[in-house]
């Protein structure tokens, strides 16, 4: 169902956007997607943005640290992926060829929080709710409706994600290419795939349902945004990938039969 209150184990439950520039995010997804947005002061004196749609929160938006823009890290969409148990499963990470990035930090009343790293170098967050299930909105129009991993060779880090969210990979044959998706309990909770090209580096995309494949293309070239891959039909629905007046990429998708 498209409104969600809770979320199995292992599966990806929230999205966020690190950017240089919070303001112009706002308005070049609120033109996409309709969102409207409400700001909320941090501990650490800065705002965290809640995106919302149908008056659902669908993500979340911040300033990308200092540190992180003054290494070249470009502005990116996070994927979180909802634990039971935090510690357990951070515990498991470097066993499992791993690296934690960030150890479990309390987000005030919201939940807690950690971030690893892939063997590969993906960088991935894992999320133990206290009121803060993750999006109350999904596989709707501007909504959030699959996450993906980039990586060179998918077969070795599935073993990673078994380990750690307990993930049972099952690869396919899409368009002649392989595709993996992860499962939970038999269910399809995000997918892998090989880099397709060169330079690109290991990480979690975004995908976010839309009514209007094209339509949401022209509109994200009439605000700023860069189109890496034009609207094409797949097996799925209609899918492209853009880029961000700021520099996130994320990828939009019409889907061939609405999604349950």
């Amino acid at each position: 169902m498209p409104t969600r209150t809770e979320y199995k184990a292992g599966t990806p439950s929230w999205i966020d956007l690190m950017t240089t520039d919070v303001a112009a995010a706002q308005e070049f997804y609120g033109r996409l997607f309709g969102w409207e947005y409400v700001a909320n002061p941090t501990e650490q004196g800065t705002d965290y943005i809640m995106a919302f749609k149908k008056q659902q929160p669908v993500s979340g938006m911040a300033e990308q640290p200092a540190e992180q823009s003054q290494a070249g890290i470009p502005p990116m969409w996070n994927t979180y992926v909802s634990v039971d148990d935090l510690e357990a499963t951070v515990a498991k990470v470097e066993a499992a060829g791993g690296s934690v990035m960030m150890p479990p930090m309390k987000v005030e009343d919201a939940g807690t929080m950690a971030v690893i790293v892939d063997p590969a170098g993906a960088v991935v967050c894992c999320w133990q709710k206290i009121q803060h299930a993750g999006a109350g909105l999904v596989n709707e129009d501007g909504a959030l409706i699959w996450n993906e991993l980039i990586t060179p060779d998918p077969a070795a880090v599935t073993g990673f994600y078994s380990e750690v969210f307990g993930w049972q990979p099952e690869t396919m044959t899409m368009d002649g290419n392989d595709y993996t998706v992860m499962n939970v309990d038999g269910e399809g909770v995000a997918g892998a795939m090989a880099t397709p090209a060169e330079g690109i580096p290991p990480h979690w995309g975004v995908y976010f349902a839309v009514d209007d494949c094209d339509g949401c293309v022209a509109a994200a070239r009439e605000a700023g945004g860069q189109i890496l891959m034009p609207p094409m039909d797949t097996p799925v629905g209609r899918m492209a990938a853009i880029m961000d007046p700021q520099g996130a990429t994320f990828s939009v998708m019409t889907p061939a039969e609405p999604p349950g």
